[in-house]
């Protein structure tokens, strides 16, 4: 073989391998777990080899309607409650006889405890996202800890969610290995997602919906958030396009009674 062949051999390999690179380093939310359990180990789940990024990646399910993956679907809400925009978009959620999965932050529950027990008897489901909302990938393993106990102490005497007690979610998505370590300890699962819909930064109602059906997969579990307008006013044509689609939505613990954790890391994409 020619030095020009095997130049233009190395050339392709050190591409692929560049491309490989820039996805797994890049685009490291891509190959994310959505849920974390207690009796996972959370260091080969949250950071494997490169070589078990690479079968992710490589593994990718790009098959629409795969065979026995459930079209559910758990619209989760982070930070609050808030007045104004947590009844605003109850009241949505009401009209639409669509129930979600709420992580709120503690000390704002302290601050409108109606709100957070109206929540509940709304349907809902309510979950531990700490008592201040800290940075958690920046915190002492004791610190997480504390944060993650005082935010269910808080919200269990509000509303007695046994879910409280059972799933958690770090705020901004910021962890490491020992955050989720010590909220295994703690019993709790780690509840990410398989789709952030990107409210948290400015956007309109039209690109939030495009973006959740561009996206889709079964399961599902999106990350959305409390507070923001936009995603009050996108609801409505996403809920009826899921639904035309042949998705159900259910709270993140009705997900986990219907599917395994695997399936959950590993969703199916489809059309909606």
């Amino acid at each position: 073989m020619s030095r020009r062949v095997w130049f233009a051999a190395a050339c392709i390999v050190l591409a692929a391998i560049g491309y490989v690179a820039f996805r797994i380093f890049l685009h490291e939310a891509r190959v994310q777990p959505a849920i974390v359990t207690p009796k996972m180990d959370a260091q080969q789940a949250l950071s494997p080899s490169i070589g078990g990024h690479i079968k992710r990646l490589l593994n990718e399910p790009v098959d629409y309607n795969r065979q026995g993956r459930p079209k559910l679907i758990a619209l989760t809400f982070d930070d609050g409650p808030y007045p104004v925009f947590t009844p605003l978009l109850l009241d949505e959620l009401n009209r639409l006889r669509v129930h979600a999965t709420f992580f709120l932050i503690g000390r704002d529950a302290q601050q409108w405890p109606e709100l957070a027990q109206r929540i509940e008897l709304s349907g809902n489901e309510i979950a531990d996202h700490t008592y201040t909302h800290p940075n958690l990938d920046q915190e002492t393993p004791s610190q997480v800890r504390r944060e993650i106990l005082e935010g269910r102490s808080v919200l269990y005497g509000l509303v007695h969610d046994p879910s409280v007690l059972d799933l958690f979610r770090p705020p901004h998505g910021r962890y490491t290995v020992q955050t989720v370590e010590v909220a295994q300890r703690l019993g709790y699962k780690t509840i990410l997602w398989t789709d952030d819909g990107g409210d948290w930064r400015k956007v309109t109602p039209e690109s939030l919906a495009i973006h959740l059906e561009l996206h889709a997969t079964a399961p599902e579990i999106v990350l959305l958030h409390n507070g923001k307008l936009a995603t009050i006013q996108m609801l409505p044509e996403v809920v009826a396009r899921f639904q035309a689609a042949g998705y159900r939505f259910v709270t993140v613990g009705e997900l986990l009674a219907h599917v395994t954790p695997a399936e959950l890391n590993h969703p199916a994409k489809h059309r909606v």
